[in-house]
């Protein structure tokens, strides 16, 4: 039986987070071992946000080396850069020719974009499609995503039909996976945590600089000695979740519960918690930090197998079409 191929990218807007690590990356590199994993940093997508050529190179590395320091082994995954498979950018135009305006219009992340005072561009209001491509031109089977972009997966399987129904089968049709545990990942100030907020703590921070953001998260006015009955719903103790053992985390929840537990005190832990957590792949980092070319090494190599398999996609879907001569 052919193996699952799993496909998800990530956008180099910014130096990665906890929100990323917790609601893609970690999911991702566990992935990597149930089936075919091609995993893109989208430089394209970030074009709709960032608009710095300098910046846009520096972060699309940061998440390469980000990436393989947290686990992601390229003998068991494909990391790629989306610019450095063209091919998406021609099957990006196939499928906007059987796109209906309407749905692209239902979809929420362009409103919310828009609301959030980004100017309105085609490469905004057209990212589903690019979207679409990304997914269906390595034969996609599973996309984990996360609940806010459940819709895109959605879309891209409308659109996957489309095409489908007007030039004959020719894409299959992908399925969301989401974890809904790690869904929403609290930012120091209770809301998503999100570079666009700037309320994030960065995976690989400086020991001063998250040490200050860490001890920063927002509480409330209570007493130490006062219980907690919905500590459960403190910021600190849900990041804990994520990054302490189960038994460490439950025990600074019970205590916060009952009472007696400042949120200093709190932080402290939590803190040592992060620290401890990353340590391996702090050092996984500093070492490739120090020798760049195995990061490039890897791209290079990712895309040249994400072409080989996006190539025959194209094909199949120009033939489909009655695209091309020669």
């Amino acid at each position: 039986m052919k193996p699952m191929r799993i496909l998800s990218g990530i956008q180099p807007t910014g130096n990665l987070h906890l929100g990323n690590y917790f609601g893609m990356m970690k999911q991702a590199i566990e992935l990597q071992d149930k089936g075919e994993a091609f995993y893109f940093i989208a430089d394209l997508h970030s074009m709709t946000s960032l608009f710095d050529p300098k910046l846009r190179r520096e972060y699309t590395l940061e998440v390469a080396y980000t990436f393989l320091a947290c686990g992601l082994d390229p003998k068991k995954a494909v990391l790629f850069v989306q610019s450095d498979v063209p091919e998406v950018t021609e099957l990006t135009w196939l499928l906007g020719t059987v796109t209906p305006m309407g749905l692209l219009e239902r979809c929420h992340s362009y409103k919310d974009k828009i609301a959030k005072g980004i100017a309105p561009s085609f490469g905004l209001f057209a990212y589903p499609v690019l979207m679409a491509a990304d997914i269906l031109i390595y034969d996609s089977d599973i996309v984990p995503v996360g609940q806010d972009q459940k819709q895109h997966v959605e879309v891209t399987r409308d659109i996957a039909i489309k095409f489908n129904e007007r030039y004959g089968t020719t894409f299959k049709l992908p399925e969301a996976l989401i974890r809904s545990e790690t869904a929403k990942v609290p930012g120091i100030d209770g809301e998503k945590m999100s570079k666009s907020y700037g309320n994030t703590i960065e995976i690989f921070a400086d020991e001063e600089t998250a040490r200050r953001k860490i001890m920063s998260i927002k509480t409330d006015s209570r007493r130490p000695e006062e219980p907690k009955p919905d500590a459960d719903k403190n910021i600190a103790i849900q990041l804990m979740k994520l990054l302490a053992p189960p038994e460490v985390a439950q025990e600074y929840e019970d205590r916060l519960r009952r009472g007696g537990l400042g949120y200093a005190e709190l932080k402290r832990k939590l803190f040592e918690c992060y620290w401890e957590y990353f340590a391996p792949a702090r050092k996984r980092y500093a070492e490739l930090k120090a020798n760049p070319s195995i990061v490039h090494d890897v791209l290079v190599e990712g895309a040249r197998k994400a072409r080989a398999t996006a190539q025959v996609v194209l094909a199949r879907a120009r033939a489909a079409a009655g695209v091309g001569w020669v």
